[in-house]
């Protein structure tokens, strides 16, 4: 291109891309969906329309191609697709866009903050009953509580017999006693 002519182009002219560089991720999306169709639905039936046609003794089932060798062509699609959106998601949040105008005003406003009581994880081991999340009181930076008593390795952890503690719904409410199991 000469100059001149590149001096007559006008700014989102001058910006834009070859149009593979700006269409390959769809043209993946659209080759990988003609796969499928055909592999699943249209051989298939083009496989049984030939074999009644030639009179087959023995007719087979088709057997997706795309499917041999454990599935790989469609793992392989995945990721490719999967990390271009990824890609472009990333492009987006950056600014960029096919054409390279840059979008009118954007705003973007959070309102998140931080809890106020703090991260906390219930202490014990596996036949320790689990203790409220609000009862223990530590942040996320603060140093833990002492482990309580049982859990993996002691007589009352896994493997001992359950004693069974009140149950509590999600909200807190208590819920109806146990039942004692049957003898058998």
């Amino acid at each position: 291109m000469a100059a001149e002519d590149y001096a007559k182009l006008s700014d989102s002219e001058k910006k834009k891309e070859d149009w593979m560089n700006s269409k390959w991720r769809p043209m993946m999306g659209w080759m990988y969906m003609a796969v499928c169709a055909c592999d699943f639905m249209v051989f298939p039936v083009l496989w049984s329309g030939l074999q009644a046609a030639l009179h087959v003794a023995q007719m087979t089932q088709w057997q997706p191609l795309t499917l041999q060798g454990a599935g790989l062509f469609h793992i392989a699609m995945g990721a490719v697709l999967g990390i271009a959106a990824y890609g472009r998601t990333q492009e987006k949040l950056n600014g960029a866009n096919n054409g390279g105008l840059q979008p009118t005003s954007q705003s973007v406003t959070t309102t998140f903050s931080a809890p106020s009581a703090g991260f906390s994880a219930p202490t014990g081991g596996f036949g320790a009953p689990a203790a409220p999340a609000s009862s223990s009181g530590s942040g996320f930076g603060s140093t833990p509580p002492a482990p309580a008593a049982g859990g993996f390795g002691s007589s009352s952890g896994f493997g001992a017999p359950a004693t069974p503690g009140p149950i509590v719904s999600s909200s807190g409410k208590l819920g109806p006693a146990p039942q004692q199991d049957p003898v058998l």
